[in-house]
């Protein structure tokens, strides 16, 4: 059975006779909002009388999930959403990312497209009008868009994609510590976003560069 919050968590008329693919938005979503915890164990006959759908859906939807680490398929136990990650696993996260994004960030300044710098500045004003405290949810969120922006400016969408994988894990770790936080993230992203849309490569590297530092030094702060 599923238990906790994912009873609750959905509204039948919104889920209402999802085909396949909506099957797995739906969990997906209910994952990254965190209405499925970690750690929780997903019963594939539950989840399908919930959506609406038969059981091969669902199963179709977790082999996905499966494929993008946000499930785990236990022998003789189904599946379960996977746990969060590790200080270890933090760390060996941002170091990937730290190897990416400020090279990512310094192509697409040097693209100098203009379609992704309008992309960039609307999605900066989403969270740089707003004032302090910024929600949890709504930061990850924003963060997780912009940096995904910054990749795609890049014209190298298997990179893409990586990135997207990865980031799911950091943007669920953020909600399970739901808190309010001031506008660190959203002032370097806008330093980031200068860079770019000024051809400045060199700057737009070291703004990502610094971003990723000092974004590791808050996760970070959550341990000690």
């Amino acid at each position: 059975m599923l238990e906790g919050t994912f009873l609750t968590a959905l509204d039948p008329a919104a889920t209402a006779a999802p085909r396949p693919t909506e099957a797995y938005a739906s969990l997906r979503a209910l994952i990254m909002s965190g209405a499925i915890p970690p750690g929780e164990r997903i019963n594939i006959e539950d989840a399908a009388r919930r959506l609406s759908v038969s059981p091969t859906p669902v199963r179709e939807a977790l082999a996905g999930l499966e494929s993008e680490g946000l499930v785990l398929k236990v022998p003789l136990r189904g599946y379960r959403t996977t746990e969060l990650l590790t200080r270890e696993e933090l760390v060996e996260l941002y170091e990937l990312r730290r190897l990416l994004e400020p090279d990512a960030a310094a192509k697409a300044a040097r693209r100098h497209d203009a379609a992704l710098r309008q992309a960039l500045d609307a999605e900066l004003a989403t969270m740089s009008s707003r004032p302090a405290p910024l929600p949890a949810i709504e930061l990850a969120a924003h963060d997780e868009r912009l940096h995904g922006i910054v990749f795609e400016g890049a014209g190298n969408s298997l990179i893409a994609r990586t990135y997207a994988r990865t980031h799911c894990h950091l943007h669920i770790f953020r909600l399970s510590y739901s808190g309010t936080y001031g506008h660190h993230t959203v002032d370097e992203h806008a330093a980031i976003v200068a860079a770019i849309d000024a051809g400045d490569d060199t700057g737009a590297a070291a703004a990502m560069r610094e971003h990723l530092d000092l974004s590791l030094e808050r996760v970070l702060g959550i341990y000690s």
